[in-house]
């Protein structure tokens, strides 16, 4: 029995699944591109990203021909940590294409008003899907305590 191959390019987005799983898929990979990439010798692993799983070859991104090159010189050290972590991988693809900047902003601390939260309790409660119920009320629970609502 084979499997269709997913198609490239945009999908619809009933067929992407649900935020939650999207969201955990893209944590997962984060977290699998930070553990495979803290094998990598420095200055290396600042110049590559790993970017998806796809039919047992792992995927990376490398910001110029000469670190692809690098990479690919370390397929067996990269393969063998997969392997340590579970990864059922054979195989590299390296794509030479530019780094995304990824910038950090400083962690800012907002507070949700009472009055914001009980909008956002009003919309949980009007709604009839269970995760943005959900999603609601976690939202609600960041108010501040013990401030009247308007």
């Amino acid at each position: 029995m084979s499997r269709a191959t997913p198609s490239r390019g945009p999908q619809a987005l009933d067929a992407c699944g649900s935020f939650a799983s999207l969201a955990n898929k893209a944590a997962a990979l984060d977290a699998l591109d930070r553990a495979l990439r803290q094998t990598l010798p420095l200055p290396l692993r600042d110049q590559v990203r790993f970017a998806n799983l796809r039919g047992g070859r792992l995927l990376f991104l490398a910001s110029t021909p000469a670190w692809a090159t690098r990479l690919r010189l370390l397929q067996a050290q990269i393969l063998a940590a997969a392997r340590s972590l579970d990864i059922r991988a054979e195989t590299i693809g390296i794509k030479v294409s530019p780094l995304p900047k990824i910038e950090l902003e400083p962690e800012r601390t907002r507070t949700l008003s009472p009055t914001a939260a009980s909008h956002l309790r009003a919309a949980a409660a009007a709604t009839t899907d269970p995760e943005w119920k959900e999603l609601f009320g976690q939202l609600a629970a960041l108010a501040e305590p013990g401030k009247p609502s308007h």
